[in-house]
């Protein structure tokens, strides 16, 4: 009996390997066209993910990263050991949800939007005209923003114009969190209606018809056909987006802010306040350990929220 299905097992286990290798040898080209990814995801992605020792180590350049000295877990303790710690995650938290719903709803308005327009001509032009500042820099931006926010820019002067007083934008941190989000609205909702326009357009238009038939207008038809159907889409970048919600948006925010201390209050992230330290101290070993508890965190939190997302409604789960 136990031969019978240690035999079973092997031919099982032959028939799998068979056919796999015909599935190899016959989708041969599409295999070979993956490869380049694959390359370079095992190059940048996982061969650098060795260098992670050094968050447990006094880094020195000289003796690279095999010869510096363990620290143990003292690059980790380093960041809890200011007491504006706290505060700065909370911005970072605070921050990256802000752009999460702000942004999600942003980009769902634009895609409908983009739907709706039945000219070609005019959905490609306003398509492209939204895409269009994703492939801006952030330097750039932060340059055009200081003419518009700074003494005498322009908002300071219609502000003037109807009476008001000037505003001091770049010492006022309470401000900053609304002209962060305007900003990454600006940037990147154009960008992100391109998965959304993708799910949308790949609908069963059948669907529409039919609401069409029993009366339904277009305001009726999106909200009982269209947005329940991209439930799974938005569930899905949500929780892609969840795991970055312990890292601040470096690039925009340092460009934008910079070393301006006096608005550290509301923008000051792990990111920025990490790159100052590297700057005075130049151990890279403390960045290193900042990047990987970040990484951990970001881990656990998409695990988390996909757990909970499953036990709800496990066809939007992520995995």
């Amino acid at each position: 009996m136990m031969s019978k299905k240690r035999d079973e097992k092997v031919s099982s286990y032959q028939k799998e390997r068979k056919s796999v290798k015909v599935s190899l040898w016959h989708n041969k080209w599409l295999y070979l066209m993956l490869l380049p990814a694959l390359v370079w995801v095992i190059i940048f992605s996982y061969i650098p993910m060795g260098g992670i020792v050094i968050a447990f180590k006094k880094f020195n350049y000289m003796k690279g990263i095999f010869g510096s000295p363990w620290v143990g877990l003292d690059n980790f303790l380093f960041m809890f050991k200011t007491n504006a710690i706290w505060k700065i995650i909370g911005n970072t938290i605070f921050l990256n949800v802000l752009f999460i719903v702000t942004g999600t709803a942003a980009q769902l308005f634009l895609a409908l939007l983009f739907c709706e327009i039945r000219n070609k001509t005019i959905k490609k032009v306003t398509q492209s005209i939204a895409i269009l500042p994703h492939f801006i820099s952030w330097a750039v931006i932060a340059m055009f923003l200081t003419g518009f926010l700074n003494t005498n820019g322009m908002v300071n002067q219609l502000i003037t114009s109807m009476g008001n007083e000037s505003i001091s934008f770049y010492s006022e941190p309470k401000y900053w969190r609304g002209i962060f989000i305007i900003l990454k609205i600006w940037q990147g909702a154009g960008f992100g209606t391109i998965v959304y326009i993708a799910a949308i357009t790949g609908f069963d238009q059948g669907m529409y018809e039919a609401a069409k038939i029993d009366g339904a207008n277009r305001f009726q038809q999106i909200r009982r056909i269209t947005l329940p159907l991209l439930k799974s889409t938005i569930i899905l970048l949500s929780i892609m987006a969840i795991g970055n919600i312990f890292r601040g948006d470096f690039g925009m925010i340092y460009a934008v802010i910079g070393d301006n201390a006096l608005l550290y209050g509301t923008t000051d992230v792990i990111d920025t306040y990490v790159y100052r330290i590297f700057r005075t101290n130049s151990n890279l070993g403390m960045s290193a350990a900042v990047s990987l508890l970040q990484s951990l965190v970001g881990l656990v939190l998409v695990f988390s929220t996909n757990l909970i997302v499953k036990k709800v409604d496990s066809e939007s789960a992520l995995f």
